[in-house]
């Protein structure tokens, strides 16, 4: 029952989140914010919604290990399964893309994580920090469209990119999108994070490692999905752009609100290998960013068996 109910609070999970995004990219379109605002924080936030209430969630029920596992397991399993299975199915071309400085961003980001992380805790300050940082980049973002926007004439995102968008969406339809979104996170996260726990204790698994893989893959099944469509359509800047933007808003946006609700302690663990091995993965991603190689079929079989690896390792 446990399991069954952990994938009906994921379902909901998902499709609150899907919801919510649909809802608030209407309206704010519909109030005459422009998309790139829309592009750079609603839609940003909005995915990664699920993440962030699992993490209250769990933070407000004294489950903290489940609230770090699912950032740390989901940033290194957007790296090692959210690309290493797009590209056996289609190998990504990343030799146009140019994506360097944000995944410069992204190696901060973590670096920033774990020194925090060194002081036992995420906390309040911590938590400020994150979100200082968080805003710094969102910052960076905006100016640099703005730059191309003044350069070409052309808003970098426009209504056709943001599959959310819908100018036929009625005022009703919004309005229930924004219900759907705001009732369905909660009672899925409730619904996930309770039933997430009783599996950890009746298996006796500890909730950190459940955080880890089981709520970890679930959370990077939107990113998954996606990633699979952009190698097929041969959009790798779009593939690297999602595991990269949602890897950051999963380490500075997630924890760092969930550090001012209330505190993360750190389990001794992560700081000996959880952590590094999130870094090396995010480090891993180097040589087809910054050098641009192909990511082929071999390099994705490497990347999956290597996530295999780790939740063995994690759980056993």
């Amino acid at each position: 029952m446990d399991w069954l109910l952990s994938a009906i609070g994921l379902v909901i999970l998902l499709l609150a989140g899907d919801a919510l995004v649909k809802g608030a990219v209407n309206l704010s379109l519909r109030l005459g914010v422009p998309a790139l605002i829309v592009s750079l924080t609603i839609v940003s936030f909005g995915t990664s919604a699920p993440e962030l209430l699992i993490a209250i969630r769990a933070t407000l029920d004294h489950a903290p290990g489940i609230a770090l596992g699912n950032v740390v397991g989901s940033n290194t399993a957007n790296v090692l399964l959210v690309l290493g299975i797009p590209a056996i199915i289609a190998a990504l071309d990343t030799s146009g893309s140019n994506i360097r400085k944000i995944y410069g961003f992204m190696v901060l980001a973590t670096l920033l994580f774990i020194a925090l992380a060194f002081t036992g805790k995420f906390g309040i300050w911590q938590g400020a920090v994150l979100l200082a940082a968080l805003a710094y980049c969102l910052r960076d973002a905006f100016v640099q469209a703005r730059t191309h926007q003044k350069n070409t004439g052309k808003d970098p995102a426009n209504l056709t990119d943001l599959e959310a968008a819908d100018q036929s969406l009625s005022g009703w339809w919004i309005a229930l999108y924004l219900a759907l979104g705001l009732i369905g996170l909660p009672l899925g996260a409730e619904v996930l994070v309770s039933s997430a726990t009783a599996i950890a204790r009746s298996y006796h698994v500890s909730e950190t490692a459940i955080g880890l893989t089981l709520i970890a893959i679930g959370t990077s099944l939107p990113e998954l999905a996606t990633t699979v469509m952009s190698a097929i359509r041969k959009q790798a800047d779009v593939a690297l752009g999602n595991v990269i933007g949602s890897n950051m808003f999963n380490l500075l946006a997630i924890i760092g609100i969930t550090a001012l609700i209330g505190e993360v302690p750190v389990p001794r663990a992560f700081l000996i290998f959880d952590l590094w091995v999130m870094l090396g993965a995010s480090l891993l991603l180097a040589p087809f960013v910054v050098w641009r190689l192909k990511l082929t079929r071999l390099w994705g079989v490497l990347l999956t068996g290597g996530y295999l690896a780790y939740v063995s390792i994690v759980l056993f």
